[in-house]
């Protein structure tokens, strides 16, 4: 009864989150820690902030939607967003986000990254971040650089460094690049994207590969929605058929897996 309502009637985002059929979608998605009741309120909060995403077609709302829920990140603001794209929803992880995907992993000990400003000393050698000081009793000016240290459970460390320049030649490529957390929270962008850079060196599984590479299309033109699952595809098919036609180092290991 409710798919088939779902396939008579219009579709808006606000019906699909009232919708039962899509609660129970979200629900089979995500892991087993997570609710679908406190998945769809979150989401629902992030439509209230920004009505924006509330005129999105409803088949790429509930694309992203399918797409959190099977990472199991929730768009809180923090570890990932829902971001309008003219009249697309598309998803932007956060770096938190980032970070608490590959802690899952197994492998990877601690997370460390920062933004490096004009008042801080660093150094950066053979590949290895060797030096960061930071002097918090003035003011660190402005930033020039951002890095991202992995340290592996074998005592194995990577680092990557990106400049100032190389971060903001990512920024304007971004879809959401004058809007969202590029404009509200540039250092944890910078950092993101620094982080990104480097888990392209790291061994992550299969999942968190495929999600780390499917938000490239972040930095592309929109493409045909499509979601994984036979049940994710069914209820995105008939949602897309009824509707009209993204202080030396910061330790992030405790944030990511849920402090504040």
């Amino acid at each position: 009864m409710a798919e088939n309502q779902i396939a008579t009637q219009p579709q808006t985002v606000q019906s699909i989150l009232a919708s039962e059929a899509f609660q129970t979608q979200i629900s089979r998605a995500l892991p087993s820690h997570m609710t679908g009741d406190r998945m769809l309120r979150v989401a629902a909060t992030a439509v209230r902030r920004n009505p924006k995403l509330g005129q999105c077609t409803p088949g790429s709302f509930a694309s992203c939607m399918l797409t959190l829920s099977a990472a199991g990140l929730e768009p809180d603001g923090r570890r990932a967003h829902l971001i309008p794209y003219k009249d697309e929803c598309t998803v932007v992880i956060d770096y938190k986000g980032l970070v608490e995907l590959a802690l899952r992993n197994g492998d990877i000990a601690t997370i460390h990254a920062d933004v490096v400003c004009d008042r801080d000393e660093f150094e950066f050698d053979l590949g290895q971040v060797t030096r960061h000081r930071v002097n918090l009793r003035e003011p660190r000016g402005e930033p020039y650089a951002a890095y991202a240290l992995v340290t592996k459970k074998d005592g194995s460390r990577q680092a990557c460094v990106m400049s100032r320049d190389e971060i903001e030649t990512v920024r304007k490529r971004s879809r959401s690049g004058q809007s969202g957390p590029w404009t509200t929270d540039w250092g944890e962008m910078a950092k993101k994207t620094v982080f990104r850079r480097l888990s392209k060196w790291l061994v992550l599984s299969p999942e968190i590969r495929d999600l780390v590479e499917a938000e490239d299309g972040e930095y592309q033109q929109p493409q045909p929605t499509t979601v994984q699952g036979k049940g994710m595809a069914k209820l995105a098919g008939l949602i897309q058929q009824a509707a009209p036609e993204e202080p030396a180092f910061v330790d992030v290991t405790e944030e990511a897996t849920g402090g504040s």
